[in-house]
């Protein structure tokens, strides 16, 4: 079921698929803090002496292709891959590579592809991973496409959330850039699958696009009920509301989610001075609501004050490191190193997976039809795709 597809969206999986990659990286976040390592949060904490190493990936190869600028989720990639036994290449400079000499993406991914087992892609322009995956032999990873997606981004984020025993029917707060950020688009799409009650906290000029919004509410319609009778088990769809006022949300919410302003996605400075350093989350603001608790996909600028950072509510760090287990659960399930789990997982999900025969298939070098929730909720991907994908060279 897992092995040898793309991960380009969150759509690109059903929840019992998302819940099978959580529970897979629960089995294996043991091995991501490494041997004998002496720190830790919660269970688990202090000395780690005796703990096996893993090689389920040995003899693998990741490539990590990095066009953007990247701290956790390349170093994440390359920890989670090393973890598991395996090795990393590594494009983190397009400037020490043939980008520099006019050659496309097309081309370097049809000749990376001859070097690896697996590609992590993160490139400016929207649609990227999904012209790459449609050339790649080997499964393509979106680790961030433009505006668009960042779904194992938003997997380690359903894990904290897992983790902290606040998965289903969350109530949370989405703030900040909500209009060029990738990880509030694919983490709003995957929390409609569990029923979450969705707060979007954003400036006007930096609101939840419209068609996320349309898509969002409707997730709980028809597909669902087709879903529901084929057995395939789709979520109930988010409720969503929509204001500016960060401190009208605090008391109503369990999470906030926290983003900052992009200033790199804007085409016009002056537009971006307009919103910056709009909302800030102090220790102020938390004796609204004591047990709340605080996430961010990093890295922030001055939109959570450091004096944050030791409280209770805090848990951006360990977000951050929760990036490994749930890379090493991705890899080695793609990669069909998932062992008996793994097939366990296939036989239970055999009739869901016959239910879904109109989703897009994401196997290497082929893709099925949209869903119906896809059709209207990839509209600006697949506009993305067909503007620069058939003419691959503008990428």
């Amino acid at each position: 079921m897992f092995t040898k597809r793309h991960l380009i969206s969150t759509r690109d999986f059903s929840k019992d698929e998302i819940d099978f990659l959580l529970s897979r990286a629960e089995e294996l976040e043991k091995f991501a803090r490494g041997r004998e390592q002496g720190w830790g949060w919660g269970e688990g904490e202090g000395e780690r002496e005796g703990e096996e190493e893993s090689d389920l990936l040995k003899g693998k190869i990741l490539a990590n292709l990095f066009y953007e600028p990247s701290t956790r989720t390349r170093l994440s990639f390359e920890t989670a891959m090393k973890r598991l036994g395996g090795e990393v290449l590594n494009l983190y400079s397009t400037e020490t590579s043939s980008v520099t000499k006019g050659e496309n993406l097309a081309d370097t991914i049809r000749t990376v592809s001859g070097y690896c087992d697996a590609i992590v892609l993160r490139h400016p322009r929207e649609g990227a991973s999904r012209m790459a995956a449609s050339l790649a032999s080997v499964p393509v990873i979106n680790a961030g496409d433009g505006a668009g997606q960042h779904p194992t981004q938003t997997l380690l984020d359903l894990y904290t959330l897992k983790k902290e025993g606040l998965l289903e029917n969350l109530r949370i707060a989405l703030v900040g850039d909500l209009k060029y950020g990738r990880t509030v688009h694919s983490l709003a799409y995957a929390l409609a699958l569990y029923g979450a009650t969705l707060f979007f906290v954003s400036p006007e000029a930096l609101r939840m696009p419209e068609e996320v919004k349309m898509d969002l509410r409707a997730a709980g319609t028809a597909e669902a009920e087709a879903a529901g009778a084929a057995g395939a088990g789709a979520g109930a769809g988010a409720e969503v509301f929509e204001t500016s006022d960060l401190s009208a949300v605090v008391k109503e919410v369990d999470v906030l989610y926290v983003t900052r302003i992009q200033k790199e996605r804007f085409p016009d400075p002056a537009e971006y001075r307009k919103v910056a350093g709009a909302y800030r989350v102090t220790r102020g603001l938390l004796k609204e609501n004591e047990d709340l608790v605080i996430m961010h996909p990093l890295p922030r600028v001055d939109e959570i004050d450091a004096a944050v950072d030791g409280t209770k509510n805090a848990r951006y760090f360990k977000q951050a490191f929760y990036g490994v287990p749930v890379r090493m659960a991705v890899l080695s399930t793609l990669l069909g190193a998932g062992g008996e789990r793994r097939r366990e997982g296939e036989e239970k999900q055999g009739a869901s997976k016959n239910a879904r025969g109109n989703r897009r298939n994401s196997g290497v070098g082929e893709e099925a039809p949209r869903t119906l929730r896809e059709r209207t909720a990839d509209d600006r991907e697949r506009e993305c795709y067909e503007q620069h994908g058939k003419d691959a060279a503008r990428f």
